[in-house]
């Protein structure tokens, strides 16, 4: 249960788009929604869609006696459905996010992870087809570099302040963020848009000019 609805995020991921979204939240007067373009998906072509679990790094520039221990949390925290969004403030010091980190984020049922910074562990992230959107790639490791300072807290990430139990949706065209006060309303609106568009398609395969189709069915 997510707010009071079941959200079936398989389904969303099968029938909706960032872009339907997007447009929707537009339309809701949500415009600045989607996650800055530099943050891509490490297999191209994949999606996600889940609940956000935040988690907020800063760089540190000495070895902690404990490393990584509230990111080793954040992991054991995740439930089936969530997404892990950690906001890094565009850090490049080290690859944040891995090959184990998403092997154990997988197995609690994780449906991704968006990082606003470098991943590493690359190949083996594509292997396992674990869904994880970056800004790029390091080899360093974060220990001594990067580390968890807060979860379930708000954040920024690629430009989009982000609470946990927001809706993460991405896509090869992008991330977006619905605001859980208005998920039911946004993927509702989202999955008609999505017919509508299947009805114009139709007309303009069956020879309808794109004017008539637009004015028509008022969807571009």
């Amino acid at each position: 249960m997510d707010n009071g609805i079941f959200l079936n995020y398989a389904q969303m991921e099968k029938t909706l788009t960032s872009a339907v979204l997007a447009d929707i939240l537009d339309e809701m007067g949500y415009r600045q929604q989607c996650m800055t373009h530099d943050i891509r998906p490490v297999i191209p072509f994949s999606k996600f869609a889940g609940r956000a679990l935040t988690v907020l790094a800063a760089d540190v520039y000495e070895i902690p006696s404990a490393p990584y221990q509230k990111e080793l949390k954040a992991i054991d925290a995740l439930q089936e459905g969530d997404v892990l969004v950690a906001a890094t403030n565009g850090s490049t010091r080290s690859g944040f996010w891995g090959e184990l980190l998403s092997t154990a984020a997988k197995i609690k049922g994780s449906r991704g992870a968006v990082i606003d910074g470098l991943i590493r562990d690359s190949m083996q992230i594509k292997q396992m087809e674990f869904p994880v959107f970056a800004r790029g790639y390091s080899p360093y490791d974060s220990k001594g570099r990067t580390d968890v300072i807060a979860c379930n807290v708000p954040v920024q990430c690629g430009g989009v302040l982000i609470r946990t139990g927001d809706l993460i949706f991405g896509d090869h065209d992008g991330v977006v963020v619905v605001p859980k006060e208005i998920i039911h309303e946004t993927v509702t609106k989202a999955s008609d848009k999505v017919s509508g568009e299947n009805q114009m398609r139709k007309a303009l395969e069956n020879g309808m000019g794109i004017v008539e189709a637009f004015n028509k069915y008022g969807i571009l």
